[in-house]
């Protein structure tokens, strides 16, 4: 076996691909990842997993301080001044992110006759996790660091089943009930006290491509739901020009490629029988 020719042709194809973070991409996403759950855990100490802390320790001090440096070995590559801005930045949202986290943690808990305390909405349901995660990677999107912001994002997608892209704009209150096989496209924008259920899907219509075929980045592809909506399971809503109006509830496994006005109820059995009033 010629394996001198094999790695030969696999670094040459590699140096096709920016490389920003040199070969150690298991110790760049093993930072990030790390990162995310300590600042999960600055945030809920109560629930935190790790247990590690030194004697007299405060658990937020203690947290923070981890994740600020594993942030900081997460983006090493890009120079000491720029990762310790960076980081910085993050740490220094986490008081928003934190009173946020706590009106969505009230709405799953309003919003769920099961659950029997907010606690339980924090310790238990894969829907708090991601929504979680989603709001600290959605800060990381918003600094212009997209591909750390994939990586905390994807970290939740293995954990749930829900795949929210770090670039989906999501407002206060929101519940994801059970949760899985739920997508949320990059550009979709979702209104405050909104309310999903499994197997919801957020996403693109179609995409738009440029003469050689490649697809075009960077335009609305994804649509937008109003406030105080709820999407019942197996719905489908697609295409950025498309807004779920306030007050709607969209029924189960409904299919939408089309803008609904304010107070619908939209079921199958609707759209059917008279689609230009849903």
């Amino acid at each position: 076996m010629d394996l001198e020719r094999i790695i030969n042709e696999l670094e040459a194809g590699r140096s096709a691909f920016p490389d920003s973070f040199g070969s150690d991409y298991e110790g760049f996403r093993g930072n990030l990842e790390k990162a995310l759950l300590y600042l999960l855990d600055a945030m809920f100490p109560t629930y935190s997993k790790y247990q590690s802390l030194e004697a007299g320790d405060d658990p937020r001090s203690y947290y923070l301080r981890m994740a600020y440096l594993h942030m900081q070995d997460a983006f090493r590559p890009l120079g000491s001044d720029q990762a310790e801005e960076l980081s910085q930045r993050l740490i220094g949202r986490i008081p928003s992110v934190y009173s946020i986290l706590l009106t969505d943690i009230m709405a799953g808990y309003k919003g769920d006759p099961a659950a029997k305390s907010p606690d339980e909405i924090i310790l238990t349901y894969p829907g708090f996790i991601a929504i979680a995660t989603h709001r600290i990677a959605h800060e990381l999107y918003l600094m212009g660091r997209t591909l750390e912001a994939r990586v905390m994002s994807e970290y939740a997608h293995r954990k749930t089943g829900i795949d929210i892209h770090p670039g989906a704009s999501i407002g206060k209150s929101f519940f994801i009930d059970h949760g899985t096989g739920v997508v949320i496209g990059e550009t979709t924008v979702i209104g405050e006290n909104v309310k999903l259920y499994q197997h919801v899907t957020l996403g693109a219509k179609s995409f738009a491509a440029a003469p050689d075929g490649s697809l075009i980045k960077g335009i609305k592809r994804h649509p937008n739901i109003g406030n105080n909506v709820i999407i019942y399971a197996g719905a489908t809503i697609l295409g950025g020009d498309v807004t779920i109006g306030d007050n709607c509830v969209i029924g189960g496994n409904v299919w939408l490629t089309h803008s609904v006005g304010p107070g619908m109820t939209v079921t199958q059995r609707s759209i059917r029988t008279s689609p230009g009033n849903v």
